[in-house]
């Protein structure tokens, strides 16, 4: 359910601002979609695991927030990484 260190790895590099970036918000919105289309995923097979699913809620909030504050700080990152994502905001 969770990315392999070699998957976040390659998330950083591809979204990363610049050199040793891994805090940006747009490093941290890539790893959250990534994490959440898992386990997306993994509800298809196991519909009744709840509590995972409180963890999918929190995840996409968190997400959700990310994108709230990108949005306000700077709106051209924020449309690049919604089209670079393909997200639906």
């Amino acid at each position: 359910m969770s990315i392999t260190a070699e998957r976040k790895q390659a998330l950083i590099k591809e979204y990363a601002q610049g050199d040793g970036d891994t805090g940006s918000p747009e490093v941290q919105v890539a790893i959250l979609s990534e994490r959440i289309s898992n386990l997306t995923e993994h509800f298809k097979t196991h519909a009744k695991d709840n509590h995972s699913r409180r963890g999918l809620i929190k995840l996409v909030n968190q997400r959700r927030k990310l994108l709230d504050y990108l949005k306000r700080k700077d709106q051209n990152r924020y449309a690049e990484l919604i089209q670079r994502l393909g997200l639906r905001r």
